[in-house]
């Protein structure tokens, strides 16, 4: 084989991409691209959940560190109110402040001991910091609500802390989420204390679930990172495999177009069986079949110069006699020789003209419902009154009730009569020709039957070769072109049909033409 043919065979290299070849491209590429959006989106609702869950659990602690405090203060002297304060607040790192009825500030663990937690300043926060800018994106992405600020008031009243108005009012634990300076969160949870009025503020600054959300999310930015990254690689590779082989399709439609090498093969890839795999045998299959249909021009056209040329040299014989001869009979001879030709001619050329334009309009003729039966009874009718059949009987079975298949009928009636004409050529005088229909299942048979002498086994494909004519003895020499069962198999074939020749079912001589086609579905 040619360098080129070796080439286009397939590149070596192809061998080295190992990809699922199962899978469509279709799927491969929305896996590829997908994979870093599902993980990013996974992950995002992963952290936001993990953060509800974390702020659920500081709610309950502080709905019942608020409870227990208050519960614990109600009744206590000053003296042990200050002592609890400071004692709760040191070992759960909360700020404990306790109101009067009227409102005021009456005892602040903060003021009574170190603070057990220091909140930054606004004004010390630097508002443009990574993090803090990524937790107000992660916030916007979950769609989370925004949270008030936290921010001291200066007189520190009861009425500066909405949560303590309504613990007062309604007697129940009030807990409310706000942000602070630095992006970390800040719970407060309101409580009465006893009988007497008094109210209890506990502050909570949880630190450790803003550490442990951005840790998390920061697990999840590395994951889809790593996804992104393999997905560009993978994106990489699927690239090679779709582009490489296209690559060597286009070098072998390249070749083929140009003609240069017959021998060349379009790659196949039997190997995938995705989109790229379909496309690479779809184009070999082509190219097969459009190397075959320019042989079949090609071998049409010596055919046909090849006939052609046989009447053309007689014509031309004759012709050239007729100025050289005085005999009046061979005159008139010479002249029934030449007309005889030159009907021989124009029957070849109809006959060449109408073979080489029937696959172009079937390709372009819609087909309809025809009743095969009705069509057969109609052509034998014509035959009889315009006395085509020469003496022959004719004959049909099976055509009592519509049969219906999808054609052309101007095309259908032409095999039919091609199939006919055949059939009176080789009967002899007098004979009987038969038609029968049959239908099974999908499929509908006509066979036309003779008493001629029949066809041979070996010469059974042949008898539809273009310009094939083993005529009868007893025949006019040029009365067939050698096309009629050529294109009746063309127009058969054009339907999904099967010609085909074949003995008689009873064993007597004769031939028997086979048509099938699909039978038309009910409506």
């Amino acid at each position: 084989m040619s360098e080129t043919g070796s080439v286009l065979k397939g590149d070596p290299r192809l061998e080295k991409l190992r990809w699922s070849r199962r899978l469509s491209l279709t799927s491969r590429i929305l896996f590829v691209n997908v994979l870093p959006l599902v993980l990013l989106g996974g992950g995002v609702i992963y952290v936001d959940a993990y953060r509800k869950q974390l702020l659920d659990e500081r709610f309950k602690l502080a709905l019942v560190e608020a409870q227990i405090t208050a519960e614990a203060l109600a009744g206590a002297t000053p003296q042990r109110q200050e002592a609890l304060l400071i004692q709760i607040g040191k070992e759960q790192r909360l700020r404990l402040r306790v109101y009067d009825p009227d409102g005021k500030l009456e005892a602040d663990s903060f003021q009574l001991a170190p603070p057990s937690f220091t909140l930054p300043r606004a004004e010390d926060v630097d508002q443009g910091a990574f993090a803090l800018q990524l937790d107000r994106w992660f916030d916007r992405v979950v769609g989370a609500p925004a949270l008030p600020d936290y921010l001291e008031p200066e007189s520190d009243d009861a009425e500066d802390w909405p949560e303590l108005s309504r613990a007062r009012e309604e007697s129940l634990t009030q807990i409310v989420l706000r942000d602070a300076p630095d992006g970390t969160h800040v719970i407060n949870a309101a409580a009465p204390v006893g009988l007497d009025g008094d109210t209890l503020l506990l502050t909570r600054n949880p630190v450790d679930i803003t550490e442990s959300v951005r840790e998390a999310r920061s697990t999840v930015a590395l994951i889809v990172l790593l996804a992104l990254a393999i997905s560009t690689l993978l994106s990489l590779f699927l690239a090679q495999t779709i582009v490489r082989p296209l690559r060597e399709l286009v070098q072998a439609a390249i070749r083929v177009r140009q003609g240069r090498d017959r021998q060349v093969e379009v790659p196949r890839l039997p190997q995938r069986r995705d989109e790229i795999g379909m496309l690479a045998r779809s184009i070999s299959d082509m190219t097969a079949a459009l190397r075959q249909r320019i042989d079949a021009v090609e071998h049409f056209a010596a055919d046909v110069a090849h006939e052609i040329k046989n009447p053309l040299a007689s014509l031309r014989s004759a012709t050239e006699s007729l100025g050289k001869v005085e005999d009046p009979a061979l005159r008139a001879q010479l002249l029934d020789i030449a007309t005889h030709d030159v009907r021989r001619i124009d029957r070849l050329v109809t006959e060449i003209s109408d073979a080489s334009r029937i696959d172009a309009e079937m390709s372009r003729t819609e087909f309809e419902r025809v009743d095969l039966a009705r069509l057969l009874c109609t052509i034998f009718e014509s035959r009889e009154a315009r006395d085509e059949n020469e003496g022959r009987r004719l004959e049909i079975s099976g055509a009592e009730r519509p049969v219906w298949v999808m054609g052309v009928p101007v095309r259908l009636e032409r095999v039919i009569q091609n199939l006919l004409d055949n059939a009176v050529s080789f009967s002899p005088p007098n004979g009987r020709i038969w038609a029968d229909i049959s239908r099974r299942d999908d499929w509908v048979t006509l066979a036309i039957c003779d008493e001629g002498p029949g066809i041979p086994e070996e010469k059974r494909e042949k008898v539809f070769q273009r310009f094939h004519s083993d005529r009868p003895e007893e025949e006019d020499f040029g009365n067939h072109s050698g096309l009629g069962l050529a294109i009746a198999r063309t127009i058969a074939e054009a339907h999904d049909g099967t010609l085909i020749a074949a003995s008689r079912e009873d064993g007597e001589s004769g031939a028997c033409l086979k048509l099938g086609l699909p039978a038309a579905q009910k409506r």
